[in-house]
């Protein structure tokens, strides 16, 4: 009878543990698109039928407590919801201001002068310098809860720098940090060379690429994926929206396609 009673009681403890981890989420998830149907009015949302923000972040286990490095933030699409949502610091981990490169000077100067446009909305957010190549992260190692990106495997792919970049990812993060991570997506077996001039990562690679710098893949999600994709256009993946590389030439069945199939995945540092 003892026995049966303390299997009982472990049973349900880890039924208990499980409602309280899926309650957290369903409780984010609320959270998220209250605050979207506010703040979100005041941004352009035309691309979250393609990118499912609140979908994606709630996948990830981001909380507003939570201090977040965004690496290559780009123009700054997701660091917007980003900052609405996050009572904790929001890195953002740009180019190098100093770059020797005139495009990733002008690129962080463009999204700098957009973090300083509206110091409420952006007030939690500071600049930092990513720099896969040089192997350059400027955060403080073992500080970040959770570290995100996203479409950017394949630019570090291209400069031969993405094991270097997910190496700095693990630095950066605390113990059982997260590691969220959004690509385009190429079929299976895909070889390295049409990665690279198509801008479509396999997913199998970028699991690898985690693993190998020593990160648990807990999981993926197909929350951006998208069916219609063949991820076999002329262009690449600056075929479709929103590059349409293409220009008018069949810009409808661009247009239809929408934004490319991705892969959603979700990392984690081991807490020792």
């Amino acid at each position: 009878m003892k026995l049966t009673v303390e299997v009982l009681v472990i049973n349900n403890s880890k039924r208990l543990e499980q409602m309280g981890r899926l309650c957290s989420k369903a409780i984010l998830l609320v959270f998220m698109l209250v605050s979207s149907m506010t703040a979100y009015g005041e941004r352009d949302t035309s691309r979250d039928q393609f990118r499912h923000p609140v979908e994606t972040l709630s996948f990830f286990g981001i909380t507003p407590a939570m201090n977040v490095v965004e690496i290559s933030p780009g123009g700054g699409w997701y660091t917007e919801i980003l900052a609405e949502h996050l009572t904790g610091s929001l890195f953002a981990a740009h180019y190098d201001p100093k770059a020797e490169r005139a495009y990733y000077r002008n690129s962080q100067g463009k999204f700098a002068t957009k973090m300083a446009s509206d110091p409420v909305l952006y007030g939690n957010v500071q600049m930092h310098i990513f720099d896969a190549t040089n192997g350059i992260l400027n955060t403080e190692d073992n500080s970040a809860d959770a570290v995100v990106t996203f479409r950017n495997v394949h630019n570090w792919l291209g400069a031969s720098s993405e094991s270097k970049a997910f190496a700095l990812f693990f630095k950066t993060l605390k113990p059982g940090g997260i590691l969220g991570v959004v690509e385009h997506r190429a079929p299976a077996g895909t070889d390295r060379k049409t990665m690279k001039e198509s801008g479509y990562m396999t997913q199998d690679y970028v699991v690898e690429l985690g693993r190998r710098a020593g990160f648990i893949f807990e999981e993926s999600s197909e929350v951006n994926a998208n069916p219609n994709d063949t991820a076999d256009h002329l262009e690449g993946v600056w075929t479709l929206p929103p590059s349409l590389a293409l220009g008018k030439q069949d810009r409808e069945r661009y247009l239809s396609i929408g934004e490319s199939d991705r892969m959603t995945l979700r990392f984690r540092k081991p807490k020792e």
